[in-house]
């Protein structure tokens, strides 16, 4: 019995292993959710591939297996 439990317990670890990773549209409605409560009322974000990243300071997000980023950019005061 006690097989069958370990057996079980290690196909759903896998199942997670092999879950998608969220999309970066997904991604990024998560990240607004969490600019806007905390006040923040003017600011822009992006999508972008690696390789138009300039400042690292500004990523706030990896998605699409690492290959794009979700840039962050306060505007205003």
């Amino acid at each position: 019995m006690n097989r069958w439990m370990v057996i079980g317990l290690l196909g759903l670890l896998a199942g997670n292993a092999l879950a998608a990773p969220k999309s970066c549209e997904e991604l990024k409605e998560e990240i607004e959710v969490k600019i806007q409560a905390a006040g923040v009322a003017s600011y822009t974000m992006e999508i972008v591939p690696n390789a138009e990243v300039k400042d690292p300071n500004m990523v706030v997000g990896s998605c699409e297996g690492g290959t794009k980023k979700i840039i962050y950019q306060k505007n205003g005061n």
